[in-house]
């Protein structure tokens, strides 16, 4: 078993006041806690891994090319196929949380990684 304390998790800023913590970073599943400041939105991306997104403090909206924008309240749950282009938005005057959950898992630093391809 692998205990993860919220406290001691893995975590960074991809942007200012969105931030992510690692819960669980295996090969076949992770899990990510992330806080989205207000309005804030995620670039538009993809990536190869099935994703379910758990909102669970405020909203989220999750826009895909298939299904425009959905919003979503506390406690809904999406799943993003893998490799669907999505954007997801917090569209309140507030921090909405949430939890993302990646199989296979997907590596943590993603949002780093792709900060760094987009500015060579």
């Amino acid at each position: 078993m692998k205990v993860v304390r919220f406290d001691s998790a893995k975590r960074y800023q991809p942007e200012k006041g969105w931030e992510r913590l690692s819960f669980c970073e295996e090969e076949d599943i992770s899990i990510e806690y992330f806080v989205k400041p207000p309005k804030h939105s995620s670039p538009k991306h993809s990536h190869p891994n099935s994703q379910i997104l758990i909102v669970l403090e405020g909203q989220l909206s999750i826009w895909t090319e298939k299904d425009g924008d959905v919003l979503l309240n506390k406690l809904d749950t999406a799943y993003i196929e893998g490799n669907e282009v999505h954007i997801v938005t917090n569209p309140l005057d507030k921090v909405s949380i949430g939890l993302d959950i990646f199989v296979p898992g997907r590596s943590f630093d993603f949002w780093l990684k792709r900060k760094e391809m987009l500015n060579k």
